[in-house]
């Protein structure tokens, strides 16, 4: 913890003393040059995600997205094309072409075609089968999870919270979460850290600050006179500064802090995070809090999804005008 402290103390020390160096300043053009070029073509590096690719669909499409960059339709076709040989006959999604299906991959391949929004995109989505294999219609490659999710990640309190949501009826204790979860915000750093005792990372700036939108509209539900009706329960200037100036790759990308490589996974949820902080409510309530040059402003992003609330209307209005699977 220390030694993070002093490498961002260095950062912060080198931008107050550079006079000449623009503060603040989001590399828009060079994290969509970055992102762009990921759509296309991944270096050997990128081996070990064969089996997250549309996972690096969604991550490479949200994010640009958040940048207001549109992606060309011949791209975007292709995409399509090339999430349609993930899917499974059976239902749902696997991590790329002829692999077995399961739910994360499922929920990435789904919303990477939702953001892309059109006709060919949702089309893709078989919800026949897909829906049979949520429901435990014993399809002969049920969706599954791995395994290795028994033990708690760090992003699992905001999933669950956005489950919840998702599933309004569904009873359980929140209990002192959003204590929790404030807390995880660093004191020095600004960003946000995964569980106790662990060091701060760029990606928890939605893991963590996500969850917040979802608590903050669960505790006005049942009542909350204390709220604001302004910002969120975090400090979002301080988490915007460590994001701009610890999270920013010199050639494009985001990353987890200082000292680490830059990779599409850091770049969305680093960019999802600055978002959050940066809106706050929406509609009559919708306030602002961008920090630098105007220029740094992101898209929303909503809460649940994870994707720009306009393209969740789009879906969700395609869909519902759908006959039940």
């Amino acid at each position: 913890q220390a030694k993070v402290e002093e490498i961002v103390q260095e950062v912060l020390s080198a931008c107050k003393s550079n006079h000449h160096a623009p503060q603040l300043l989001l590399q828009r053009e060079k994290h969509f040059h970055y992102l762009k070029r990921g759509l296309r073509q991944l270096t050997e590096a990128y081996e070990c995600l064969d089996a997250s690719r549309p996972w690096l669909c969604y991550w490479i499409l949200h994010s640009l997205e958040l940048l207001e960059e549109p992606v060309p339709e011949a791209v975007a076709s292709d995409v399509c094309q090339f999430l349609s040989r993930c899917q499974s006959p059976q239902g749902g999604f696997g991590g790329g072409p002829g692999q077995q299906p399961h739910l994360a991959p499922t929920y990435a391949a789904v919303n990477a075609l939702c953001i892309i929004g059109t006709e060919e995109a949702f089309g893709v989505i078989d919800r026949s089968a897909g829906t049979a294999g949520a429901r435990g219609g014993r399809p002969r490659r049920p969706l599954t999870v791995p395994s290795r999710l028994q033990e708690e990640a760090p992003g699992v309190p905001a999933l669950a919270e956005a489950a919840r949501r998702l599933l309004p009826h569904a009873r359980g204790r929140r209990g002192g979460r959003e204590h929790w979860v404030t807390s995880r915000q660093m004191r020095f750093e600004g960003g946000f850290q995964g569980r106790c005792n662990k060091l701060v990372d760029g990606c928890y700036s939605f893991w963590q600050a996500g969850l917040l939108p979802l608590l903050h509209r669960a505790l006005h539900a049942g009542g909350d006179t204390a709220l604001s009706m302004t910002r969120w329960m975090f400090d979002q200037a301080a988490l915007q500064e460590y994001i701009l100036l610890c999270c920013q790759c010199p050639a494009g990308g985001l990353l987890d802090k200082p000292g680490k490589s830059r990779d599409f996974y850091h770049t969305c949820y680093c960019l999802s995070g600055l978002a959050v902080a940066q809106h706050f409510g929406s509609g009559e309530l919708h306030h602002e809090l961008v920090l630098g040059v105007p220029e740094n402003r992101l898209q929303p992003t909503h809460p649940v999804y994870n994707m720009a609330p306009e393209k969740v209307l789009r879906a969700v209005m395609h869909f519902v005008q759908q006959p039940l699977p």
